[in-house]
Parts: structure tokens; sequence; C-alpha cells
């Protein structure tokens, strides 16, 4: 599952307050990302804190990461009733050659700092996936299995506080990193009676044969032959999926071979019959009926929109 997660964009800016303050309550960072699969977050080197997303508040210390997958509204703060920092508002305009340092206040209270910003992950196209990650993702930094983290975000902070050539690379592939974290320790975290995607990753039959689909996702499936991958009956399997994915696993396969379409659509120039026959559909306009059920948008104008906000 980790594998099909990649980041095909990021932008970062360090944020440095100290005293009492809050941010607005704003989504606005997904927006300024240019909308689908932007999912803001927040780093915390130094200092302690407190994000708030709706009715959920958690504290945050060094070391901690944040992210909301489905760019929820929500604000970052240290105290009560503190002033209001409009970190967006002093924001330099883009393009940035240098992650951009924003400070608020001063004298001797303890400064908060934190690397801040929005990365645009394409699998969360993939529904089972967006639909499986909570409004608010926290890994802790804390003890030794917070360990690599603490020292990914050092070397995050590094390279902000020290800019060397290459450092903006560094920095996404860093940012890649944490974000995979994010989901392995959420799925570390599924109580027993869970549900879902994240869920059935972990269940040793459902596991295999979602790792053939994703393996091999153009392969002539069927459910006989999933049935057989990973050593269950048809009957079985059938109830396995729906128990837990809520689907049958020929639907969850064409959901997949739509996810890749996409991606398929966003980074390359290939021919949209070319993807269609790659994805499984004998016309054009069966894929494009089919597509636009599952993202919202025909793909010449799917295809158009991701050009437009990467332009």
């Amino acid at each position: 599952m980790l594998r099909v997660v990649r980041l095909s964009g990021s932008v970062q800016f360090c944020f440095m307050s100290a005293g009492a303050w809050q941010t607005e309550d704003s989504a606005a960072m997904a927006e300024a990302g240019g909308g689908r699969g932007i999912i803001p977050f927040h780093i915390a080197v130094a200092g302690q804190c407190w994000v708030r997303a709706g009715e959920r508040r958690a504290a945050l210390a060094a070391g901690d990461v944040v992210a909301l997958p489905h760019g929820d509204s929500h604000q970052l703060g240290a105290g009560d009733d503190g002033r209001q920092v409009l970190v967006l508002e002093a924001l330099p305009p883009p393009p940035w050659r240098e992650v951009p340092v924003l400070r608020f206040g001063g004298g001797r209270a303890r400064q908060v700092q934190l690397l801040c910003g929005y990365v645009q992950c394409e699998a969360m196209a993939f529904a089972p996936l967006r639909q499986a990650l909570p409004s608010l993702m926290l890994a802790r930094g804390q003890g030794a299995s917070g360990a690599w983290l603490r020292a990914a975000i050092a070397q995050m902070a590094a390279e902000v506080e020290r800019p060397r050539s290459g450092g903006r690379s560094v920095l996404e592939r860093l940012t890649e990193l944490v974000f995979i974290e994010l989901l392995r320790q959420q799925i570390l975290r599924l109580r027993p009676d869970s549900t879902g995607w994240l869920k059935a990753l972990g269940d040793p039959a459902l596991g295999r044969c979602l790792s053939l689909v994703h393996e091999a996702p153009y392969r002539d499936w069927d459910v006989a032959a999933l049935a057989r991958g990973c050593g269950l009956s048809r009957s079985t399997l059938m109830e396995r999926f729906e128990a837990l994915l809520r689907t049958s696993p020929m639907r969850y396969v064409r959901a997949w071979r739509l996810c890749l379409a996409g991606m398929a659509l966003e980074g390359s120039d290939r021919p949209i019959a070319a993807i269609a026959h790659e994805a499984g559909y004998g016309t054009e306009a069966a894929f494009s009926r089919a597509f636009a059920r599952a993202h919202g948008a025909p793909p010449a104008a799917w295809r158009q929109r991701a050009r437009m906000a990467a332009g």
C-alpha cells in the first residue's frame, strides 16, 4: 500500500511564534494548492502548541506531525485567548527560491517552531484510501518508536535554516517519508473491531488479494483467480470484501484501474483511448462514463484541470 503513495508536489514554510497566539480558522491551504488531493500538514520542530479541527483538539510537541487528509478547516495555537496571527497573509507571493520563514511575537516567551505546508497526494483519488483516513492524522515523535521521525524532522529543519543546493528536493523526499510514517502509524493504531481499507490490508488473506491487484492491476482478473491467489473460496472472498470494504472484488479492481488512469491522464500525454484500453474498457465512451462517475469529471476535463493546476 505504501508503494502507491507518491507526492506529486509540496509547498512548505517555516512558522515561528512566541507567547500566546492562534492562527485564523481556515482551509485555505488546500485552496492555495489547487484543490484535489491537497493535504495540509504541520510538523512541530520546537516548543508546544495545539491543533484544532472541528470538535477535536490535540496537543503538539517537538517531533510530532499532524496532517488533515480531507483538507478540513483547522486552527493552530499556543495558550488560550492569544493574539491572532494571519499566517497566509504574511507569506510572500510564490514562487519561492527558499523556504519562507515567518516570525511572530518576541520577548523571552518560549518560541514555537513549525514547518507547515501542503502535499499533493495523487493516491487520494482512490476512494478506499480516502474514505479510510480520519479527518486528522497525528504521529508522535516521542519515545524510542519516534526516533526516526525526530531525526527526519531535525534534517528538515536544518535544510530550512541552512539552505544548500538541492535542499528543496531533499525536503520533498523527507516530506514524502514523513507522510508515509503518518500512514503507517495510522495502520498500527487500528482497533481489532475496525473495518475499511486499512483493516483489510492487515487481514492475511485480503491483504494478499489486494497486493495481487495492486502489483498486477491490468491482469485479466476474475473472482476465481483472486480467490486462488489468496487461498480462499470465491464465496468467502466475496463475503470478506463485503464485510470489510463494502464492495466486491471486481468493483475494487475497476476502482483501482480508474485511479491509475487518473494518474496517467495527469502525468502523461498518452491518448485517452490508449489509457481506456489499458484500464480494460472496450470503448473510449464507456471509459469516459465510468471515469466521470468515479472522479466527478470526464477524462479530458480531468486532464485539463490538472494541467491548469500545475501551471
